[in-house]
C-alpha cells in the first residue's frame, strides 16, 4: 500500500494565545480518603463542574460534561479507566479524556490533579474552563501522497471516518460526497425539534473541513460504480477514480403505493427542509401519522400542543411491539393517548383522498375515515444501493450491503457503513443485522477508517439509542430481538421503569425511563462480555446498576 502518512506539523485543539490562558486556578476539592478507589464524583474549581475519579489508587480530573449533549458524567457508570454517560452511553478514557465511544465526537479536557498532606488539589488552565471539549489531534493532506479515499455519503459514518483518518495520519486526499445540500448533521435532531434551523445541527464547520483539507462535495448523487476500474460515476456524469472507497449513502423513506402520495401535504421525514415544513404545515391542522416507529411516535409527542388533532395509524396491534416488547409500546400508547392523540391499530391506509390538489382524508382498511389536513408517512426506509447493482458488491435480499466486522465488502478496497450494512454484531453471537443506530453508523465509519490503513481493528460496539416523548427520554441498549422473557424494574404506570430483555436466561438488552445510568451500566456488561445472568437480573441487588 502506498504510504498514507506524513510528517506535517499538528494542528493544534486550540489556537488560543491569550495570555490569561497560561494562568491556572487550583483548589483543593477534597480529601484522599473522600474518595475510594473505583468511584467518582463531581467537583467545583472556580465555579465549574470537574469530574474527579480514583482508578487503581491514581485521582484523575477532568470535565464533567458530556460532549454529546452535556450530561453530567458524575452521573454515568465508571468502570476501570472509561466512564459511560448516563444518556447516551458516549464513553471517554478518565486519564486522557479521550473519546471512547460514540455518539459524542470529540473528547474532554484533563486537569492536573495534586495530592498533599491527604488533600486533594486540582488545577485548571482557565483556557480549558472555556472550551468543553477537545478536537483530538488531526493532520493535514502532504504533498506527494496520491492515495484517495471516498467516502460516499454525507452523514455519520463518512464524518467520523474522514476524522479518523486524520486522527491517524492519513496524508492523502479525502473527498465526502454527499446528497445533501447541508454539510453533515445531527438527523437525530430532525424528529425531535422539528424547527430547527440548520447552523444548530451541523456538525462540522467548512473551516473544520478546509483546515483539515477534507473536500465535501454537496448535492452529488451516485450512478454507478465499477470496483474493477476503481471509479465512481455521479448522475451529472462526472467520474471520480478513488483508491479506496467507504459507501455510506445509507437508506431513504418509504412511500405509501398510493396515488394520492403526490397530494400537497402528505409529508415524509428526511431533512431539515422536511422537518420544517411538517412543523409549518401542523400548527393548528388535523395531523395524520401512518407508522408507530420511534421516529413516528417523537413526531406525535413533537405536535402535541401545535396541531389541533393528532391520529396514528399503525399496523401492528402496540408502538414499536417488535423492538421495545408489548409493555413499553403500551405505556408509550396510553401516554399519548392521555394527550388526546387517537390511535388506529392493526389498520393500513388504502386510499388518500384531497381536494384541489391538496389531502383531506385518509381511507383505512377497517372502514374508517380519518379527515386530514397533513398526512405524514413514515412506515420504513429504502437502502440507497441501486448504483451497486451489476457490480460484484454483494448485497443481501433487501438489498443492504454485507460486510464483515472490519468494514469490508467482498470487494477489495471496497467498505461499507452506518444504515446500509448488514454487519456481524458482536453482542448478538455475530449474527448479520442492519440496525439504523446513530451511534453505530460513527462506530462502524471509525473501524472503518482504521482497517482501511491497516490497523486491523473489529466492530465491538453495543447498540445505544434513544428516543423522546412528552419531554421523557426511554433509552435503549443492546440486541433484544428474540427476547423470551421480560423483567421489569420500577412502575411502567409511574413512568419510571428498567426492561431487562431476557434470552437463554441472560440478559441480551435494556429499555429505561427516568432509571439511569442503568441503561449505559448494562450496555458497559454487555460490551465486557460480563454475562448479566437471569437470576441477577430478577434479584433486588440492584448494586450492579449503579444506581444513586
Amino acid at each position: 500500500m502506498t504510504n498514507m502518512s506524513g510528517t506535517k506539523p499538528p494542528r493544534g485543539d486550540f489556537s488560543d494565545s491569550d495570555p490569561e490562558d497560561k494562568q491556572e486556578l487550583t483548589e483543593m476539592v477534597c480529601l484522599e480518603s473522600d474518595l475510594q478507589d473505583g468511584n467518582m464524583m463531581e467537583v467545583e474549581v472556580g465555579h465549574h463542574a470537574v469530574l474527579l475519579t480514583r482508578c487503581e489508587g491514581k485521582f484523575s480530573a477532568l470535565a464533567n460534561q458530556c460532549t454529546h449533549y452535556g450530561a453530567p458524567l458524575s452521573k454515568g457508570v465508571l468502570t476501570g479507566h472509561k466512564v459511560r454517560c448516563p444518556w447516551h452511553g458516549s464513553c471517554f478514557n478518565v486519564q486522557t479524556g479521550d473519546l471512547e465511544e460514540f455518539p459524542g465526537m470529540d473528547g474532554l479536557p484533563c486537569h492536573k490533579v495534586k495530592i498533599q498532606n491527604g488533600k486533594v488539589y486540582v488545577s485548571v488552565n482557565k483556557k480549558d474552563l472555556r472550551h468543553q471539549k477537545r478536537i483530538r489531534y488531526m493532520g493535514g493532506a502532504v504533498p506527494g501522497v496520491n492515495h484517495t479515499i471516498l467516502l460516499l455519503g454525507g452523514g455519520a459514518a463518512s464524518l467520523i471516518c474522514a476524522e479518523t483518518l486524520r486522527q491517524k495520519n492519513f496524508g492523502g486526499r479525502i473527498i465526502m460526497v454527499s446528497r445533501d445540500d447541508l454539510l453533515p448533521y445531527d438527523k437525530t435532531r430532525l424528529s425531535k425539534v422539528m424547527n430547527v434551523e440548520n447552523d444548530t445541527i451541523v456538525l462540522r464547520s467548512m473551516e473544520f473541513f478546509h483546515q483539515y483539507d477534507i473536500e465535501v462535495w454537496l448535492r452529488k448523487n451516485a450512478q454507478s460504480l465499477d470496483p474493477e476500474k476503481k471509479t465512481l460515476t455521479f448522475e451529472d456524469g462526472s467520474v471520480q477514480s478513488y483508491d479506496q472507497i467507504l459507501i455510506s449513502t445509507g437508506c431513504r423513506a418509504k412511500g405509501l403505493d398510493l396515488p394520492g402520495m403526490k397530494l400537497t401535504n402528505v409529508k415524509m421525514l428526511e431533512t431539515p427542509e422536511d422537518a420544517r415544513q411538517i412543523h409549518a404545515a401542523c400548527v393548528g391542522s388535523r395531523v395524520v401519522l401512518v407508522g408507530t416507529s420511534f421516529v413516528g411516535m417523537e413526531v406525535a409527542s413533537y405536535m402535541l400542543e401545535k396541531a389541533s388533532s393528532i391520529t396514528v395509524i399503525g399496523s401492528s396491534e402496540l408502538p414499536y411491539q417488535n423492538t421495545l416488547g408489548r409493555e413499553v409500546g403500551k405505556i408509550t400508547m396510553m401516554m399519548l393517548s392521555q394527550k388526546k392523540v387517537k390511535f388506529y391499530m392493526n389498520d393500513s391506509v388504502i386510499d388518500i383522498k384531497g381536494v384541489n390538489g391538496k389531502v383531506n382524508e385518509v381511507v383505512l382498511k377497517s372502514g374508517n375515515i380519518i379527515p386530514a389536513d397533513v398526512l405524514i408517512v413514515g412506515i420504513g426506509s429504502i437502502p440507497n444501493s441501486e448504483f451497486l447493482t451489476g457490480t460484484k458488491v454483494k448485497m443481501n435480499s433487501k438489498n443492504y450491503v454485507i460486510v464483515d466486522k472490519y468494514m469490508r465488502t467482498n470487494v477489495p478496497d471496497v467498505f461499507c457503513a452506518g444504515d446500509l450494512a448488514s454487519f456481524p454484531l458482536t453482542i448478538a453471537k455475530n449474527r448479520l443485522v442492519n440496525i439504523g443506530h446513530w451511534q453505530l453508523a460513527q462506530a462502524q465509519g471509525r473501524i472503518a477508517a482504521l482497517n482501511m490503513l491497516g490497523q486491523h481493528t473489529e466492530l465491538s460496539s453495543v447498540p445505544y439509542y434513544w428516543t423522546v416523548l412528552l419531554g421523557k427520554t426511554i433509552r435503549y441498549a443492546g440486541y433484544g430481538e428474540g427476547y423470551t422473557d421480560l423483567l421489569l424494574k420500577g412502575s411502567l404506570e409511574e413512568n419510571k421503569f428498567l426492561a431487562l430483555y431476557i434470552k437463554n436466561d441472560e440478559v441480551i438488552a435494556a429499555a429505561g425511563l427516568d432509571y439511569d445510568p442503568a441503561v449505559s451500566a448494562v450496555a458497559e456488561r454487555l460490551f465486557s462480555g460480563n454475562v448479566i445472568t437471569k437470576k441477577e437480573a430478577q434479584s433486588d441487588d440492584l448494586s450492579w446498576l449503579h444506581l444513586s
